[in-house]
């Protein structure tokens, strides 16, 4: 077990192996096979929207609950490892994550027939579910779009990883901070927008 768990890649190949055996148990119980249609398709995509947003919200969780509030209780001759090794791997994770969220999602929404009605924020349909998910694929929408044209390239002058003044690091880290606490307090709403048109309506 511990050849498994030290290696993140053997964690992850055992992890989608569990699924599978999960997947075969249920069909016995079930007596059925997977059927190649539509809502298998938006299951599978749907639980790689779930996947991709917990990598993607857990860490912006992890950003603002852990690494931003603590980053002064560090010494500073330690700051290094997190701002040259960790934070830029996070971030890597981080953005990826944001866009595997978005492309999901869209899949999500086309595979169920209710893209348009959810972009429209349910103006088309009149129908309340498809306002909740509208408001929630937005929301989603701006927080992508901040990770992806303001948090990471603010992100690469505040750390480094890009030519800059150092003049310009510091108000670098500020924008992006404030656009990931943004990102944080969307997704208070963002989340209940989703679990409510799944759940309520």
């Amino acid at each position: 077990m511990a050849k498994i768990l030290t290696s993140l890649n053997n964690t992850i190949i055992t992890g989608v192996v569990l699924s599978v055996v999960l997947v075969v148990i249920m069909l016995g119980w079930h007596n059925s096979g997977i059927a190649n249609d539509q809502a298998w398709w938006s299951f599978f995509f749907r639980w790689l929207h779930v996947l991709s947003g917990v990598m993607w919200i857990g860490l912006l969780y992890y950003f603002n609950f852990v690494q931003i509030p603590n980053m002064p209780n560090i010494p500073d001759e330690q700051k290094p490892a997190v701002t040259k090794v960790i934070a830029p791997e996070a971030l890597f994770w981080f953005r990826w994550g944001a866009m595997s969220t978005i492309i999901t999602g869209l899949i999500v929404a086309w595979l169920n027939g209710y893209l348009v009605d959810a972009i429209t924020i349910g103006l088309v349909s009149g129908a309340a579910k498809h306002t909740a998910i509208g408001i929630g694929m937005w929301l989603g929408a701006i927080m992508w779009f901040n990770v992806w044209f303001v948090i990471w390239p603010k992100q690469k002058i505040a750390l480094g990883l890009v030519e800059a003044e150092d003049s310009a690091k510091a108000p670098a880290g500020r924008t992006a901070m404030l656009f990931s606490r943004t990102n944080t307090m969307l997704s208070i709403p963002m989340l209940y927008a989703m679990v409510s048109a799944q759940n309520i309506f």
